[in-house]
């Protein structure tokens, strides 16, 4: 009878424990995720003349434009404003997800 090789796994570790720990791994990372998604995050311009609102998923749910905002001679303003908004919200997104998920991939990147 012929026996077969033992490679013994990863530091002591057989495949299927292996396997188990990786869908934990990954059932825990789907739930950190759908968390992120139902989350609320808002970045807002100088003075709150413009906030953005957007949900973890990165979608944009609603802007608001202070009226104070709006001037017709300067629309340039305006836009940097709403990109300032913006801009704020997305980093406030990518902290919160680096701070969730960055456990899951320190050291993988």
């Amino acid at each position: 009878m012929s026996k077969r090789p033992s490679f013994g796994g990863i530091g002591g570790m057989n495949m299927q424990q292996m396997m188990k720990q990786a869908k934990k791994l990954q059932e825990q990372m789907t739930q950190e995720q759908q968390n992120l998604t139902e989350q609320e995050f808002t970045g807002s311009s100088v003075d709150d003349l413009v906030v953005a609102t957007f949900s973890g998923d990165r979608h944009l749910k609603g802007i608001k434009i202070n009226k104070d905002a709006i001037d017709p001679n300067d629309p340039d303003m305006l836009q940097d404003l709403v990109i300032d908004a913006v801009n704020k919200g997305l980093t406030k997104i990518d902290e919160a997800t680096q701070a969730s998920l960055g456990k899951y991939t320190k050291g993988m990147i």
